[in-house]
């Protein structure tokens, strides 16, 4: 088993990934802000599936800080055979609402970041011919819907291309295109959740298995759920208009609402 480095783990689809990794026996370096929560769940794992768990805090917005985790995908030593690109941050408001700096720390997080560690990566890999990635997109990225969409649509054009380009090398290359899933996503950017119909909702167990295992298949691109699949053809079809969708709407008493 190798070692598996996953962004945005210290919850929702990031820890899922973790748990089922270490499950699969792979060591793990576990990278997000929060120190104290990825030591509990490094714990838990060491305990539970008994590998090796590296805790790696970091910010990949701050470049000095992405730069480390950059490092330790390159380290030849002790090699990243698994990388999942998970880390991801959303806006409540309109593009034209949210203040520049958001929006460009945004993009950072979901493309720059993304694209400096598969850098890294695919460097790596290439050289011992064999390697794994999932970048974490999102049925957004099928669908206009502000800058989220936009970067997703990156990840999403970037694996397909990666995926092509270095399966001849071994290297195994996948994005993951959920839709609406479980977790403290929507939470945490201050979104209410009681006007997303309940069918529309998966849970994070199911959407990290199907994304793994599309991922040994050498899929491209892995969408949880026919409900999604079909959102992704429709949107080839259907006019551009009718998949903006409705505006956000804030959480009472977020912030900024």
């Amino acid at each position: 088993m190798t070692t598996a480095l996953i962004t945005g783990a210290s919850s929702g689809l990031g820890a899922e990934f973790a748990r089922q990794l270490a499950a699969q026996g792979h060591g793990l370096v576990l990278v997000a802000r929060d120190r104290e929560r990825l030591e509990r769940l490094a714990a838990e794992l060491r305990s539970q599936a008994g590998v090796e768990v590296e805790v790696l805090p970091a910010d990949l917005t701050d470049q000095d800080q992405l730069s480390a985790v950059v490092g330790r995908v390159s380290e030849p030593t002790h090699p990243i055979g698994i990388l999942v690109n998970n880390a991801g941050i959303g806006l409540l408001h309109d593009f034209d609402r949210n203040p520049l700096e958001d929006e460009v720390r945004h993009l950072r997080l979901h493309v720059e970041a993304t694209m400096s560690l598969c850098h890294a990566a695919l460097s790596a890999m290439s050289g011992r011919r064999e390697g794994r990635i999932v970048n974490v997109a999102s049925i957004a990225a099928y669908l206009p819907r502000g800058s989220y969409s936009a970067a997703k649509a990156w990840t999403l054009s970037f694996s397909r291309w990666a995926n092509l380009h270095y399966r001849r090398e071994g290297i195994l290359v996948t994005a993951l295109c959920p839709g609406f899933v479980h977790t403290e996503f929507h939470e945490r950017m201050g979104m209410t959740k009681m006007f997303i119909p309940p069918f529309l909702w998966l849970h994070a167990p199911r959407v990290v298995r199907e994304g793994l295992l599309d991922n040994l298949r050498g899929k491209a691109v892995s969408i949880p759920s026919r409900r999604y699949k079909t959102v992704a053809l429709a949107s080839h079809v259907l006019p551009r208009r009718l998949l903006v969708g409705p505006r956000r709407r804030p959480r009472r008493g977020a912030i900024g609402a």
